[in-house]
């Protein structure tokens, strides 16, 4: 409504709408899976840099290895869930706090995703990915547009929508959500009354893995091109739009619908602050100050409910 107001109702129209939504989506794919990972007690910083570990997997085995897209869309999928499985694996063997084992994961595949591209390559930017077999079906299923430019939505869309859908059931309506939220509440009375606590944690992160794969493909056939280092720095934002929705940073407590919302916030304050007319440098300072808020209502409301507990 403020930016609304601020951008004299241009936040309302439809092509507006179009862009907050297309901002929002890929940050809202990836920060659902990142706001069940933090229910369960644990962080990913390694999910950024997995989006572009997938698009430049993607770019290579299609234009320099001459793969058909549904095979290279196969293997960089199984690649990456394998990364995830490594975090998983790190941190219920080692007990290290998982920003620690995601923060190295992060820095090694940064080095590894430029200069694995530059070697095949000689470059970091894979360009004629429609040029490979299967890439007009792929980009049907992933980056069909709907409408007219700059009033067009994206098919990707209905995948964040339908994700944090079956997330939301998940959660709430499975054993798996139990587990969940019994992981990242008190671990060990969770062991105790049986629960899975290391598959659990080792799922969830291959769960994030997943749904950065997916982000990276997408735009990497929607654009047709990949830059080797994108999605870095992003993994911050993913966290933010997690805690903006309920997610607790000390797990226990949270929701899929929550992240999916922050995203949106997220994407409306990325469109509507220019809309404003003010500088977009001042995102950042909203960003800064919207996790401070949360981190401090969510602070609030866990007091609240161990007193309530413990009452």
């Amino acid at each position: 409504m403020f930016f609304s107001i601020a951008s004299s109702g241009a936040m309302l129209e439809i092509p507006t709408l179009a862009r907050v939504l297309d901002t929002a989506w890929p940050y809202g794919i990836i920060a659902v899976a990142v706001g069940l990972l933090m229910i369960s007690g644990e962080f990913d910083l390694s999910t950024g840099v997995m989006v572009g570990t997938a698009g430049a997997l993607l770019g290579v085995m299609a234009t320099e290895w001459g793969m058909n897209l549904w095979l290279a869309l196969l293997l960089s999928l199984l690649i990456c869930l394998a990364l995830g499985l490594w975090n998983g694996i790190l941190v219920v063997w080692t007990g290290l706090p998982s920003f620690v084992i995601t923060l190295g994961t992060f820095f090694g595949l940064r080095g590894a995703n430029v200069a694995l591209s530059k070697y095949f390559t000689g470059d970091a930017l894979i360009e004629n990915i429609d040029d490979a077999a299967g890439y007009d079906s792929l980009h049907s299923i992933v980056a069909t547009v709907f409408g007219t430019a700059p009033s067009d939505f994206r098919v990707s869309l209905l995948w964040w929508g339908g994700f944090t859908l079956i997330a939301t059931w998940i959660l709430w309506r499975t054993k798996i959500g139990n587990w969940i939220f019994a992981t990242g509440g008190d671990r060990e009375a969770a062991r105790a009354v049986g629960v899975p606590v290391n598959g659990t944690k080792i799922g969830l992160f291959m769960l994030t893995a997943g749904a950065a794969w997916f982000v990276g493909v997408s735009n990497a056939v929607r654009y047709t091109s990949v830059q080797a280092g994108q999605g870095v720095g992003a993994e911050f934002f993913y966290i933010i739009a997690a805690v903006v929705g309920g997610c607790a940073m000390s797990g226990g407590r949270g929701s899929a619908i929550g992240p999916a919302i922050g995203a949106l916030i997220w994407g409306i304050a990325f469109v509507g602050i220019p809309h404003a007319g003010w500088n977009s440098d001042w995102r950042w300072a909203f960003y800064g100050v919207l996790l401070l808020l949360a981190t401090l209502i969510n602070h609030i409301v866990g007091e609240r409910v161990r007193t309530a507990r413990s009452g």
